[in-house]
């Protein structure tokens, strides 16, 4: 997240079933384990992340299973606040949580190696699980590709996501004077529902300047979020196809610590100032961050916001990776430490269910 979340063409750790399942190649004669927590919006929203990378086939292939979840808790359900005698009563304000979960396991194989050069596909199938308090759930499934190549300095990384269309199938469990509520309130009450995430296309160009036994090194990735559902608000867009860009950098020193700093979400937007005249501004989203290795560990900070530099909204990401010792007590130093997350990928693209009591 540090670095704008270009991480397609260079990741290649634990968290590359999250970012291109095909960096997992990587992850070699030994296991890594990740873990993730953020807080948005001043603790409403929490965010986790665990993962585990597998080498397996003497290196020649990595298993990964990550598990996702982000939720807000807490939310009062004002839907009996006013009882039957038109009065306020705040004793029947409870409250539940809306909860998404994803679990993705993954597979890359190594395709190509030779001393200065790696190729590797990957695939991730995934299940998505979404809870709205006692009243809604949702079972999704879908599939990624992915694919990345790498030399001494170049890195190129690509990703197919949701390819068959990820489906959300929504069930909903309303009690009989909920439903009499909604109703009373003028709400539709919902029976079921299909939710679609529509395939989507990640591609990244990443560069390092640098050899690999240089004390300082310099990793720049540009990539790019292509969709196909339409015309966004996003730097290029024509039709039904739109390109969203990110940029990411990351100085490391002899391999143990890192500097990181990206630009996302790149939008022209109508100024505030000046929306009778169409005047219209660029906006963008930055980040920083920073990591070290302490031994095995690694351990990763990011300072992101989740607006825009007109309208800051700041948060604090921590993330801690651990390379397990391997049989002959050698573990993985991988050069890229941990990414951080935004929101599910699989939740991009899609439309959310909405309650409105």
């Amino acid at each position: 997240m540090a670095m704008g979340n270009a991480q397609v063409a260079s990741v290649d750790d634990v968290t590359a079933g999250y970012w291109n399942p095909a960096g997992l190649i990587h992850v070699q004669d030994a296991a890594q384990v990740g873990v993730m927590h953020a807080e948005y919006f001043a603790g409403i929203g929490k965010y986790d992340f665990a993962a585990v990378a597998l080498p397996v086939a003497n290196n020649q292939r990595t298993i990964g299973f990550t598990l996702l979840r982000f939720a807000v808790d807490d939310i009062p359900n004002t839907l009996f606040l006013v009882d039957a005698n038109n009065q306020i009563n705040y004793n029947n304000v409870q409250s539940f949580s809306s909860a998404d979960y994803a679990f993705l396991f993954s597979f890359a194989q190594k395709v190509k190696t030779k001393a200065t050069k790696e190729v590797g596909f990957g695939f991730n199938a995934k299940i998505i699980r979404r809870v709205v308090g006692t009243f809604a759930n949702a079972w999704g499934f879908g599939i990624d590709a992915a694919f990345q190549y790498r030399s001494n300095h170049l890195r190129i990384g690509v990703v197919a996501k949701d390819l068959t269309t990820t489906f959300n199938a929504w069930a909903f469990s309303f009690t009989d004077p909920e439903k009499q509520k909604l109703l009373l309130l003028d709400n539709d009450v919902p029976v079921k529902s299909t939710e679609l995430t529509a395939p989507s296309t990640i591609v990244g160009l990443g560069y390092r300047f640098f050899n690999s036994k240089s004390a300082v090194n310099l990793m720049a990735e540009i990539g790019a979020n292509i969709t196909y559902d339409g015309k966004r608000s996003v730097v290029y867009s024509t039709g039904q196809i739109s390109v969203d860009p990110h940029l990411g950098l990351e100085l490391s020193v002899n391999n143990l610590f890192f500097v990181r700093a990206g630009v996302t979400n790149i939008q022209q937007v109508l100024a505030d100032d000046d929306s009778l005249n169409q005047k219209k501004t660029w906006i963008y989203q930055p980040s920083i961050g920073a990591g070290f290795k302490l031994g095995p560990f690694v351990i990763d900070y990011a300072y992101t916001n989740l607006a825009n530099q007109s309208n800051p909204l700041y948060t604090n990401v921590f993330a801690l990776k651990l390379n397990l010792q391997g049989k002959e007590g050698s573990s993985n130093a991988s050069p890229q430490s941990l990414p951080q997350l935004q929101p599910i990928p699989t939740m991009q693209n899609t439309r959310p269910l909405m309650y409105n009591p």
